[in-house]
């Protein structure tokens, strides 16, 4: 056999507030069903996500996930981001729903993750393996991508960058960003208390 699709089929608490939170990333319903079980069907491009509605449902104890491969995780990172400033005049970055930044992480693979209001763990991935880390730093911000982004470790992404920012120099390459990642994950660990 060949040419076989897989979709996944995850769950959320309300079938409309995820797909009104998909739309917002420029997806578009493609079905919808309410009884006897709830059920929508999302699509942005070759991107095909299933929802079913459970009552009770805790997002916080979701333990859905998908990986969607792509040729670039940067034009589909600012479409998700553009949509979600313009419903909420920001990018959400803690909290449920939220998205992070892509980042190379340390398994060499460039990507981000979108949190649905279900608290599902949708990761864009690059299809290309990345180079190897050369210097302290990068390494370390890879190590706390992983951790924060992969994981979603915030407290111990912040441990990795606090203790690699201590000891780079701040003409280092990458000194920058890693110091603004270090920002957000404060920011991510105060958005979750």
């Amino acid at each position: 056999m060949a040419n076989e699709l897989t979709i996944p089929l995850l769950p959320c608490p309300d079938i409309d507030e995820i797909a009104s939170f998909y739309e917002m990333l420029g997806f578009s319903v493609t079905y919808r069903q309410t009884r006897p079980n709830p059920h929508v069907a999302l699509q942005r491009e070759d991107i095909n996500l299933h929802f079913f509605g459970m009552d009770g449902f805790d997002p916080e104890q979701s333990y859905g996930t998908c990986l969607v491969i792509v040729q670039d995780t940067g034009p589909l990172y600012e479409a998700f981001a553009a949509g979600m400033r313009a419903a909420h005049g920001k990018v959400l970055i803690s909290g449920i729903p939220r998205m992070t930044r892509p980042r190379l992480r340390n398994d060499r693979y460039t990507g981000f993750s979108v949190v649905d209001p279900g608290g599902n763990w949708i990761r864009i991935n690059k299809a290309t393996v990345e180079p190897e880390a050369t210097t302290r730093l990068a390494k370390a911000v890879e190590n706390a991508a992983r951790q924060a982004d992969a994981r979603g470790d915030e407290r111990q992404a912040l441990k990795i960058l606090e203790g690699a920012l201590k000891r780079a120099d701040a003409s280092e390459p990458g000194f920058e960003e890693a110091q603004a990642f270090r920002d957000e994950l404060v920011e991510r660990i105060k958005g979750s208390v």
